[in-house]
């Protein structure tokens, strides 16, 4: 249904309307939602489709399918019986300049989502379920005696519709069960079914390159992997020839594994990604996919699909490039960290084969020069990554931030140019998009950020604009969360079958070629250059029919992983805190609007703080206390005791 609806919000024929959807769609000409151009339906612009999700206070939120705007807001009189995880038909509301887009629920269009993570806690002498993300009290049908054989706090999977327990997840005091809740909340799952298990077995564990005679053998030449430490699934791996200054960028050829339709594809669309967790990942392909076979893993023979690009000896911009089916043999697995040393001191290095290190130091050398003219159309955000260590009971232990550094941006300089190729390569296919803000939105950011000191005026164009912005920010020490504003007035990048460009990174032509192990879109765009590559036209228009839904689809599922993500991250930090009540923080002001939220500093570096009453402006550091948290909802709350730093200082 959510592909269909998706289709529908960017319009569809109505002889191409599945029989099974013409009674959904007959219940939206009722409500008056549709409008028709000529063969084609649409769904009107004052009404939006979309997920349903309810905060701790019972106020909605709708995520829209073909819309990438900001999520709606539903009081709670107007949610007409729905519940978190309903597909609702809604009808927006237009509010005040400046206020929160909204909207009212107008039909419950699929109540799919019956199962809900919750806990039970005794309230008045008896026992009740609790939903875990805003302590509303569920509907439970089971005996007293049962109940009460459970220990307190007990994490259930419930049906909601019969009140039923479905599974026993763990207890809440448990930090262990912080996993299962993050999955179950997004009903996501690790384990794979059976056939996709044997099937991915059935692959065997090696490749034999006599097997492939048609193949590009590139197994002299001395690739590497660049991944963070423990990384296991390897997608890529690079080569630069500087002598006929021609880099080969190397990627997984899943889609050789992977066919359409099989078990595993079918597991992997509804997966779309690998979800990454501090302590582990869950994987969108079996293990002896993701780990073994597809895996770039050094000293063994592996399917690749290669971009073979001519750089400029002079400027290293992009002259040709050429696409191969190949073999190749990676020569070591290196870490972000390994390669950074290197290149910081690459004399006497024992740790990079010596094979390595002088393509590695010419491939930096190019990879700056290309990132420099890069960054003349494009975008530089700051960015911290916040790593979380934890102990073997999984509990929070210390945060590492994480910055790019020149070994990640060597990396990137590579996947993109590959990117750029693989999208240019095909005039129909699946594209990454980022369109440029609206007028609007550039308005309100420069009203915001004069607000807080910055008197930032419009430029020639909307690049020297931001440019000025962030300089402005730097000099006053504020750039990384003035870097999060601009990303804000931005339309998330998302997937589309269109070539809309990418603003963001300054492309017109931009897609994910690179990471087939762990996102479904960079398997499908696989395919699509080999049926174009051989002159398979009917194979080439199968892809092609499904793709405007199958784009809206796995934008949404990798939202829900990033969340996935971060609700594990969100559990961590509130079980720290807990541990330390009453401590004082140093914290940013990030939102001064009710409630006001701050990020933490120092042992919680990373970790959303829910202020009290009492007047905070936006970016401000101020000392918060430790007041109080919520486990079940992961919730942190504080209370400022003291200003650090006024914002416009």
């Amino acid at each position: 249904m959510r592909e269909f609806l998706a289709t529908l919000a960017l319009g569809i024929k109505t002889k191409d309307i599945p029989r099974s959807f013409l009674s959904l769609v007959e219940t939206l000409r009722e409500k008056g939602a549709l409008q028709a151009k000529g063969e084609r339906i649409f769904l009107d612009s004052a009404f939006r489709v979309g997920v349903l999700d309810i905060s701790r206070e019972g106020v909605g939120f709708l995520e829209s399918f073909g819309s990438s705007g900001k999520d709606l807001l539903i009081q709670k009189s107007d949610l007409k019986g729905a519940f978190k995880g309903d597909v609702v038909l809604a009808r927006r509301v237009y509010s005040h300049k400046g206020g929160r887009p909204s909207a009212k629920v107008v039909e419950v269009l699929e109540k799919k989502n019956a199962i809900l993570v919750a806990y039970l806690d005794q309230h008045a002498g008896r026992i009740e379920a609790l939903d875990i993300k805003n302590g509303l009290s569920l509907p439970l049908n089971a005996s007293a005696k049962s109940l009460k054989a459970l220990p307190p706090q007990t994490v259930i999977r419930l049906d909601v519709r019969e009140g039923r327990i479905i599974e026993v997840l763990g207890v809440l005091s448990d930090p262990r069960v912080d996993e299962k809740i993050s999955l179950a909340l997004f009903n996501k799952s690790e384990p794979f079914p059976r056939e996709c298990e044997e099937q991915a077995e059935s692959f065997g564990r090696k490749v034999e390159a006599s097997m492939y005679p048609a193949r590009q053998d590139f197994r002299s030449l001395p690739f590497c992997t660049i991944d963070p430490i423990d990384a296991k699934d390897h997608d890529d791996a690079v080569y630069f020839d500087a002598k006929e200054s021609i880099l080969y960028v190397a990627i997984a050829d899943v889609s050789e594994y992977v066919t359409p339709h099989s078990p595993i594809d079918k597991e992997a669309r509804v997966r779309g990604f690998t979800i990454y967790l501090p302590h582990k990942s869950i994987p969108m392909l079996p293990r002896n996919l993701s780990e073994n076979i597809c895996s770039l893993k050094p000293q063994e023979d592996r399917l690749a699909y290669v971009w073979k690009i001519r750089l400029h000896k002079r400027t290293a911009l992009p002259l040709k490039a050429e696409l191969h089916e190949a073999i190749i043999r990676s020569k070591q697995k290196l870490s972000y960290e390994e390669v950074d040393d290197f290149l910081e001191e690459p004399t006497d290095n024992d740790v990079i084969l010596k094979e390595l290190q002088e393509p590695l130091l010419n491939l930096y050398a190019r990879t700056k020069k290309l990132r420099a003219k890069r960054l003349e159309r494009g975008y530089e955000f700051f960015n911290e990554e916040n790593r979380l260590l934890m102990d073997e009971n999984l509990n929070l232990i210390s945060i590492v931030s994480e910055k790019e550094t020149p070994s990640h941006s060597l990396i990137e300089e590579c996947m993109l140019l590959a990117n750029i190729y693989s999208a240019k390569h095909l005039e129909k296919g699946i594209f990454r998009v980022h369109e440029e803000p609206k007028l609007e939105k550039i308005e309100e950011l420069l009203w915001d950020l004069r607000s807080l000191g910055l008197e930032a005026k419009p430029k020639e164009t909307l690049h020297a604009t931001i440019a000025t912005i962030q300089k402005e920010a730097e000099a006053k020490g504020i750039r990384t969360e003035v870097d999060r504003m601009i990303i804000r007035s931005q339309a998330q990048a998302r997937y589309s079958h269109q070539k809309i460009g990418h603003f963001g990174l300054g492309f017109e032509e931009y897609s994910h070629f690179t990471s087939p192990i762990r996102r479904y879109s960079d398997l499908v765009l696989h395919r699509l250059l080999k049926a174009e590559l051989k002159g398979e036209k009917r194979k080439m228009e199968f892809y092609l029919d499904a793709l405007a839904p199958l784009c809206d689809s796995l934008s949404a599922l990798e939202r829900e992983s990033a969340r996935v993500e971060m609700d594990y991250k969100d559990r961590k930090y509130a079980r720290l805190a807990l541990e330390r009540l009453g401590e004082v923080v140093e914290a940013v002001v990030v939102d001064e609007e009710s409630p006001p939220l701050a990020r933490a500093e120092g042992f919680l570096k990373g970790a959303r703080i829910v202020l009290g009453k009492g007047l905070v402006e936006r970016l401000s550091r101020v000392r918060v206390r430790l007041m109080d948290v919520d486990v079940a909802s992961a919730k942190i709350y504080g209370k400022v005791v003291g200003i650090i730093k006024e914002k416009r200082v």
